[in-house]
Order: structure tokens, then C-alpha cells, then sequence
């Protein structure tokens, strides 16, 4: 199948999803936009050495069947779009992407790929399935990367530098609060991690806390980790940092910032909530995606996904 790779245009996004060392006996045909690698400084000749071909975007949507995109595709795209269109990548159609699948994908019956880490899955009209052949966790050192990410950026944001005194909690254990713990600890902070069985304790102390760190995507069983009504109890001046950059989910009320203005302060707290953070470490993060959605994505025909919907 001719797979289109587009270069996203998200606010502040310079990540690469593929690069030519991770390109090996795909059974796609490689399709890539004019400059794909720019921001890793990789020449477009070093993908035409490994078999692809370059076109403009526009050209990319008009000949491709299925077309890759990091982030979510932006509006400047939607008249490129064509009737059932294959879209991969982070689409986020139940979170951030929700109004671009209710209001165009549907609407065009085009065929979205959430390559999310935990739960990868193909969303049609109103068909949601989960692709069998993505494990979880399979692009599990991207989550580590966006907890350093988004506690760096936080910091450095606000002109904070932590030390012994400062009293941090850490929500949950997954790999994005695993990266958020191995960068905050760097400063000798009064660290914290909560588990599930332990959340009852942080809510009885969540006054005591200077910076608190969100690691739970919510996943409809619980409707938030903190809520308005806990946010009362935060000691004023705390920093919120949602590394899970689930906005109005994990922390009730809260909206998506962006790497350009990533902090807001509302009744004496602030809050961090951009969702592509990781993008901050661009070359790192690159290297880890491009090989694993290489492996997990790109090599076998993405025809499969289409199966999974019959």
C-alpha cells in the first residue's frame, strides 16, 4: 500500500517519526513530504537512498490511501482530505482529537489509527477496535521522555528551581511518572510517589505538597484524580504538572496549554498541560519512535488495519 508520511504541523512540534536507518524491507511504498527530516537535519537524498519517493503534501493526500501524521492532523489540512482516508498516528480521537473524528473523520468516513501506547486502536464512524497486533507499551520510552519533559519545561517555565525543601507528590508508577520521578529526584527534593492504594494518603496531605506531578490518564473508571473540590485543599502557589496531559480529565477544569505558553495560573495555582512535550527533546524521542513504529507500524502492509474493521 502507498503509505504518505506529511510533516506535522501541531504548535511546536519538531518531532520525526521515521528515519532512514529504521527504513528495512517495508511493504509499503514510502511516500514523503519535501523536507520530512529537516529538524533532524537529515537530508532528503538520505530517504531516497533507502527507496523513498518525495511530493508535495498537497500530492501526498491526493495519492495516498493512507496518509501518517505524528500529531493530530490541524484544519489548514481538511481540504486535502479524501472519502475514506486512512489517517495514522497520534489522532486522539476520544481526547483531543475528539471534534476533528465527530465533526470531519465521520463525516468523510475516513479510517483513524490511534497509535496510542496502551490501547492502540482503529476508530470508524462508530466502530472502535483495538489492533491485536500493536503490544502495549510499545512506545513506552516516548511516555519516559514526556514525564522529563514536561517537569523541565514546567520548571524552566516558571523560573522555579527546586531543592530539599521543596515537597513534590508523583501520581502513580507508569512510565510517564517513572520519567517525571527520574528528573524531579535530580534536585534532592522531599519526593513521593502514590500508587492506587496509596492515593487515599495523598489526598489527605495534598495541602502539603509545592509541586504535584500527574501521571494517570484517565480511562473512564475513575472521572478525575483531583477534583475542583480537592484543588481547594492545594497549598497556593503549587505547581500542577498533568506530565499524563489528560486536561479536564485527570485534573478537573483544566485546559491544554501549548510549548509556546505552557503554564496559566487560576486561583493561585498553576497548571502545565501541553500535550506534546516530549517534542522539547525532539532528538531523543525521535530515535525511539522512528524504531519502534517502524517495527510495530510501518513495515507490514497497513492494509492489516482495515481487516481488524471487517
Amino acid at each position: 500500500m502507498r503509505l504518505g508520511f506529511i510533516i506535522p504541523t501541531y504548535p511546536g512540534e519538531k518531532r520525526v517519526a521515521l528515519l532512514p536507518e529504521d527504513i528495512d524491507n517495508f511493504e509499503n511504498e514510502l511516500l514523503l513530504e519535501h523536507n520530512f527530516g529537516h529538524t533532524m537535519d537529515i537530508p532528503d537524498d538520505a530517504y531516497k537512498t533507502k527507496g523513498c519517493e518525495f511530493a508535495s503534501r498537497k500530492e501526498i493526500f491526493s495519492s495516498c490511501d493512507a496518509v501518517f501524521c505524528l500529531k493530530l492532523i490541524q484544519q489548514e489540512d481538511y481540504e486535502y482530505l479524501r472519502t475514506g482516508q486512512m489517517i495514522i498516528g497520534w489522532t486522539h480521537p476520544t481526547g483531543s482529537g475528539k471534534m476533528f473524528y465527530e465533526e470531519t473523520a465521520k463525516r468523510m468516513h475516513l479510517k483513524i489509527v490511534d497509535l496510542d501506547n496502551i490501547y492502540p486502536s482503529i476508530y470508524y464512524l462508530d466502530k472502535h477496535e483495538i489492533i491485536p497486533f500493536i503490544p502495549r507499551d510499545f512506545i513506552w520510552k516516548n511516555s519516559f521522555w514526556a514525564g522529563v519533559a514536561s517537569v523541565q519545561h514546567a520548571l524552566v517555565s516558571l523560573g522555579y528551581y527546586p531543592d530539599s525543601n521543596t515537597r513534590v507528590a508523583v501520581l502513580a508508577n507508569g512510565n510517564v511518572s517513572q520519567g517525571a520521578y527520574n528528573y524531579i529526584s535530580k534536585f534532592g527534593v522531599d519526593i513521593k510517589m502514590f500508587y492506587r492504594k496509596t492515593m487515599p494518603e495523598f489526598y489527605r496531605t495534598i495541602g502539603d505538597y509545592d509541586i504535584i506531578i500527574n501521571g494517570i490518564e484517565v480511562d473512564g473508571s475513575v472521572k478525575h484524580i483531583i477534583t475542583k473540590e480537592m484543588l481547594a485543599d492545594v497549598k497556593r502557589g503549587c505547581i500542577l504538572i498533568d506530565s499524563a496531559a489528560d486536561a479536564g480529565n485527570a485534573i478537573e477544569g483544566t485546559h491544554y496549554t501549548s510549548i509556546q505558553d505552557p503554564v496559566y495560573k487560576e486561583d493561585g495555582l498553576w497548571f502545565y498541560e501541553v500535550n506534546n512535550a516530549p517534542s522539547l527533546l525532539f532528538r531523543r524521542s525521535s530515535i525511539e519512535i522512528s524504531k519502534s513504529f517502524s517495527k510495530h507500524v510501518y513495515k507490514a502492509d497497513v492494509k492489516r488495519f482495515m481487516n481488524i474493521l471487517q
